[in-house]
């Protein structure tokens, strides 16, 4: 009992920590949660790492968020699970609401853009670091190498990611039942598609509407932040009940907050209805993630010791892997664009990869510092 309450002390140090330094996305964010539970503290082997990840990618949800509600039931049972989740999100929540706030009040956001000049070159040096040995853990055989190759390709002209990894996965089990003859598994293959439902038209929101609209986002949602902003851009801007300029001004605060670009939906709650819109709207969108990764978490060993599931999970793993390395290459060629980021990226790339006991955090801060020091030159 002891050691458990051990565990959850130092995991709510760990995420409320991640909770206000966790800048960047999910690619981000997962790179840093191997640093903390893989690296430094060896609480999770790459392969159990790996398989969490691949499960938040498998449901609905921020990915981010979903797998630090996986680590809190994996080290910490249902107490450590609702502490990991919380204290994750806790800080973007604060953020995202001060922001809130002070739009409401003056009609636009405070100017830090210097800062965060120099986080988002830090932060692929991060990526990049994080992606290196889960390619190589994930990387089991030439075929599912291929497999990996190929979602990075599509990725660039696909934009579903749940369409890449479950395709990647039934792909791998077509190959194998092939293989091995065994047309049964092919009969095993089911998907479960929720489509969104219709919402009226109006621009008179209540509490409840605002519950009903981000609940059902949060249960539909798959693949990155961009894919919230679209639904987003249908459930409310084309229903007049936020104009776009406040949703790309929430985009923009879930950019430069750190934690989940979900944070932005506090932003929007808290415009359409105030504290209480921020927070009805927040709790909905994520309620949704805890009870995905309350059902899915105890299924998790057997996922992994079925012979079927675990070919499955396999590419998963590697299209998870592939997909971080897209992004990767996405946030570079938006970000890296002149001499002074470059100079960010290399000098991070070097301290990432030349002195491992340098954590994220730290990186993170000196890029930050680069940035500010550089835009004033």
């Amino acid at each position: 009992m002891k050691q458990n309450n051990n565990n959850i002390r130092e995991l709510a140090y760990i995420f409320l920590k991640l909770g206000f330094t966790a800048f960047g996305g999910p690619a981000a964010h997962t790179a840093m949660m191997r640093e903390e539970f893989v690296v430094k503290r060896d609480w999770l082997t790459e392969q159990q790492f790996l398989d969490l990840m691949g499960a938040t990618n498998l449901i609905p949800g921020p990915n981010s968020t979903e797998l630090a509600i996986h680590i809190g039931k994996e080290k910490g049972g249902w107490k450590g699970m609702f502490i990991a989740g919380g204290l994750f999100i806790f800080p973007a929540f604060l953020f995202s609401g001060f922001f809130a706030y002070l739009y409401k009040q003056y009609g636009q956001l405070p100017q830090i853009e210097p800062f965060i000049y120099g986080i988002k070159p830090a932060i692929i040096a991060i990526i990049l670091a994080a992606v290196y040995p889960l390619g190589k853990k994930s990387l089991k055989s030439k075929e599912l190498g291929i497999i990996g190759a190929l979602v990075l390709v599509l990725s660039f002209f696909i934009q579903n990611e749940i369409l890449l990894m479950f395709g990647s996965g039934i792909l791998f089990l077509v190959y194998h039942s092939f293989k091995n003859k065994n047309r049964g598994t092919l009969n095993s293959l089911a998907l479960l598609v929720i489509a969104p439902l219709p919402l009226a038209t109006t621009t008179v929101v209540t509490n409840g509407n605002l519950f009903w609209i981000f609940l059902k986002i949060g249960v539909i949602l798959y693949g990155s932040g961009y894919v919230l902003f679209a639904f987003l851009d249908t459930e409310l801007v084309t229903t007049g009940i936020l104009s776009r300029q406040q949703l790309i001004d929430a985009i923009a605060v879930g950019q430069i907050t750190p934690g989940p670009v979900t944070s932005s939906v506090t932003f929007i709650g808290y415009q359409i209805n105030g504290f209480w819109g921020a927070i009805v709207s927040t709790f909905a969108v994520l309620l949704p993630s805890f009870v995905f990764v309350a059902l899915l978490n105890p299924l998790l060993k057997f996922v992994r010791n079925s012979n079927l599931f675990s070919h499955f999970l396999d590419a998963v793993n590697i299209a998870s892997v592939a997909l971080i390395v897209s992004v990767c290459f996405i946030m570079g060629r938006d970000v890296i664009t002149d001499w002074k980021t470059i100079f960010i990226a290399v000098t991070s790339l070097v301290i990432t990869f030349g002195y491992k006991k340098v954590n994220s955090v730290a990186i993170i801060l000196i890029g930050s510092l680069l940035g500010y020091v550089l835009t004033m030159l």
